[in-house]
């Protein structure tokens, strides 16, 4: 049996983590369907884990220490990188999309928790099976899993991972067919079809020296540290008036405070694609520690109510995004806004791009929805999702 401590955890991490990604490329489904590789890779190890349980062994004891840390890292630069500036590019639309989608998470936790109710399982099984996973994906499902545990939803890490990555998989196959039915029935075509999938605009920054390249990393590493430092203090203050939430919001908070005060100053000058860079290693290195870690013989007797309730909600999406095509236009860029909205409402933005490129390279651009789903997807509605998911928790803990 390996026991680890939490360095060694995390370069055992770090295998699985490029173990996932030699899987992705040797497998094409599961870049197909943009299974993110730090899953896949994690699974690899649960899975084997798994094995050696039912024969009675353990392969390995983790140190989680750095689980943590790393998960409320990634959120922070989520909200580092959500400007109220970017709504200005497309205001109206962007708010009117979040909406649709915010008052969606509602009605997948909802129809979540009667799918629960009806298999006599606790109602929040729905919530964590309904807009904590698919609209959250992996990395909201993990970050709030403690909180469902503590709520009573035993096994809440493994149901996590099991309805993303069902999510993922369906939403990366649902997503097209319906948009493409939309299209045809209503005859719609691209303004510019003889572009490709994202706005003409290509913004050319300056080459940086390896000196500004150094000290714009360290300014982004600065940035989030005291923004998870500040933001412990933040949640300790909410949790002190005793509401339940997850140990990102409040780094999350001051993320996106310093952001838009950086926007209105410029003092510090943040750089998006650094932050992103930071954000997506944390996120990696935290997928593949969690999955590894999973205890997947939890889900025993779990698998019909999943299934039941994906299918549901699958039904569910799909037939929404004739509400989603009627409020944003009833134009081409509306459906394909569709087709987004189905990718990371069932998994993640990863998806949400990928069903959208395919539409576009088959009928042509839609710049309005690549400008508008992406802002939604990759940021703002993981601020509505996670009040969305703490308020249901806090009313049925």
């Amino acid at each position: 049996m390996l026991q680890l401590d939490a360095v060694q955890t995390l370069a055992f991490a770090g295998i699985a983590l490029f173990l996932g990604y030699a899987l992705c490329r040797a497998i094409p489904v599961l870049g197909r369907y943009n299974l993110p590789p730090p899953v896949i890779g994690g699974l690899v190890f649960a899975i084997a884990a798994w094995i050696a349980y039912e024969q009675d062994t353990t392969l390995f004891v983790l140190d989680t220490g750095l689980q943590s840390p790393l998960m409320i890292a990634f959120f922070t630069t989520i909200g580092v990188n959500a400007s109220l500036r970017l709504l200005k590019i497309s205001g109206k639309q962007v708010v009117v999309f979040l909406g649709l989608a915010s008052l969606f998470a509602v009605a997948q936790n909802l129809l979540g928790m009667a799918v629960a109710v009806g298999f006599d399982l606790h109602p929040l099984f729905g919530v964590l099976a309904g807009s904590t996973t698919l609209t959250g994906g992996p990395a909201t499902g993990l970050a709030f899993a403690p909180l469902f545990e503590a709520a009573g939803v035993q096994g809440a890490e493994s149901i996590a991972v099991a309805a993303a990555m069902s999510g993922i998989v369906l939403g990366g196959l649902i997503g097209g067919p319906v948009i493409t039915v939309l299209i045809r029935r209503f005859q719609l075509v691209s303004s510019r079809p003889q572009d490709h999938d994202a706005p003409d605009e290509t913004l050319t920054a300056p080459v940086q020296t390896e000196a500004q390249r150094e000290y714009g990393a360290l300014k982004s590493i600065v940035v989030i540290l005291v923004a998870m430092w500040l933001g412990s203090w933040v949640s300790e203050w909410i949790s002190a008036t005793g509401i339940t939430l997850p140990a990102y919001v409040g780094a999350m908070l001051v993320g996106a405070v310093i952001r838009n005060i950086d926007d209105a100053t410029g003092w510090i000058g943040m750089s998006v694609p650094t932050t992103d860079l930071i954000g997506n290693v944390c996120l990696a290195l935290f997928l593949s520690v969690a999955l590894m870690n999973l205890k997947l013989w939890e889900l025993a007797g779990l698998a019909l109510p999943l299934l039941v309730n994906l299918g549901l909600q699958v039904a569910m999406v799909a037939a929404f995004c004739g509400v989603v095509f009627r409020v944003m236009g009833r134009d081409y860029d509306a459906a394909v806004m569709g087709g987004g909205f189905i990718g990371f409402m069932l998994g993640t933005t990863a998806n949400a791009m990928a069903v959208m490129r395919t539409l576009v390279e088959r009928y042509g651009a839609a710049p309005r929805a690549f400008l508008v789903a992406p802002l939604v997807g990759a940021f703002f509605i993981d601020f509505t999702n996670a009040l969305i998911i703490t308020g249901f928790i806090n009313f049925w803990r």
